[in-house]
């Protein structure tokens, strides 16, 4: 069919394109290259967890769950919330079951936020915050989480808040950087959020993912915070099942409410037997999180220290999956130039940061910024360290 005014995508896709991890997976698969690009471990989580899912299969749960969630799951988040954070909920109305992280952040987006409404997001971004606030109607706010350090400047945050400012989507532990806010930095985030009457939606999936006693605080548990904070997190990546799009939302009723009033058009519902399964790792598995943090800063120790006899340093990131690399000294024009380049020059596959930034080139920002995972095991880590020592990675 010739491109006609039938045939053409809606508006709202215009400039938003294909997302970088599929992007990057694909060029890997096409390559035979080691992904250290997208974020997904090489192993599974619990197997207990993995037969409650088998179990539900057998047992007949395999018809449409309720669309906030099954009660089992909905009690199992909020007895999470309450066991690590002193959160009280009730599983009725402030919590519901999403499909994944990424339909919460959808969702709560499309739920809350009208046309023209302006968004405070942090910057870099993961990609779907841009995707999704431009699918509301929304205006991005960036600010600017700059390298090296990567640390929110509260100045910045303030000066980002308008008269059309409605909502504040804050990530920590944060993605890409590694970044774990501070209770100092949540307190700007807070007293600004108060000020101007703001909502915060917080994406939390890294929760559990946190390194040299950095401690992850919910901004939710902050004094005034309660009410005006819609806080989203995933089995994903505390339990290793990426795959199975098991998320939540929890927080006020009305805030709840506004989120599963679009989710409800969006997938209706989540995985029927994989609820009472992410019931069973929340409840029965609770140590598995905080093993598997341990397992990830060896991980993250290694990959590092091989980056840097590589001839690319990383940071050393407080959580979450990632590293982050500066490239500058190599030569390239950009970070998106390097790891198309570096499939053939090396057999790796990585990220480019500029993609998540509305301007890479400003002062602290991610033209030259590469992401590598290490959530992967570590005979696979190894084989990309050997590769990247042994290939030619200048321009």
């Amino acid at each position: 069919m010739t491109d006609s005014p039938r045939s053409r995508a809606a508006r709202r896709l215009d400039g938003i394109g294909t997302t970088i991890f599929t992007e990057m997976s694909a060029l890997a698969v096409r390559t035979g290259a080691v992904n250290l690009g997208q974020g997904f471990p090489d192993q599974d989580g619990p197997p207990a967890v993995i037969e409650r899912a088998v179990a539900a299969l057998q047992q007949g749960a395999n018809q449409y769950a309720p669309g906030p969630g099954i009660p089992a799951l909905r009690q199992a988040i909020a007895r999470h919330q309450q066991r690590h954070y002193g959160i009280d909920l009730d599983p009725d109305t402030e919590v519901v079951v999403t499909t994944g992280c990424t339909e919460g952040i959808a969702a709560a987006l499309l739920g809350l936020v009208d046309p023209g409404d302006e968004v405070v997001v942090l910057e870099p971004y993961y990609d779907s915050y841009t995707a999704m606030i431009t699918f509301a109607g929304g205006v991005r706010r960036p600010v600017t989480l700059r390298a090296p350090d990567f640390r929110l400047d509260a100045d910045a945050l303030r000066a980002a808040v308008g008269p059309r400012t409605k909502l504040i989507l804050l990530n920590t532990p944060h993605n890409p950087t590694g970044t774990v806010l501070t209770r100092a930095e949540l307190d700007a985030v807070a007293a600004v959020a108060i000020e101007h009457d703001l909502v915060v939606v917080t994406d939390e999936v890294y929760e559990h993912l946190t390194f040299d006693g950095s401690e992850h605080v919910p901004l939710a548990t902050l004094p005034g915070m309660g009410e005006r904070t819609l806080t989203l997190s995933s089995a994903g990546k505390s339990y290793s099942f990426t795959g199975w799009k098991v998320g939540w939302a929890t927080g006020p009723a009305p805030l709840v409410r506004a989120l599963l009033g679009a989710k409800q058009w969006l997938t209706f519902t989540s995985g029927a037997p994989l609820q009472p399964a992410v019931a069973t790792a929340l409840d029965d598995c609770p140590d598995f999180p905080a093993e598997l943090a341990r397992s990830l800063q060896e991980r993250r120790d290694h990959l590092v220290a091989g980056l840097t006899a590589a001839g690319l340093p990383a940071n050393v990131p407080q959580g979450t999956y990632f590293a982050t690399t500066d490239i500058s000294h190599l030569g390239w024009a950009s970070s998106r130039d390097f790891c198309w380049a570096l499939p053939e020059r090396a057999g790796v596959v990585a990220v480019p940061l500029e993609v998540f930034y509305d301007d890479p080139d400003a002062p602290g920002a991610g033209r030259q910024l590469v992401r590598w995972a290490f959530c992967k095991e570590t005979a696979v880590i190894d084989e990309a360290l050997r590769r990247l020592a042994s290939a030619d990675l200048q321009a």
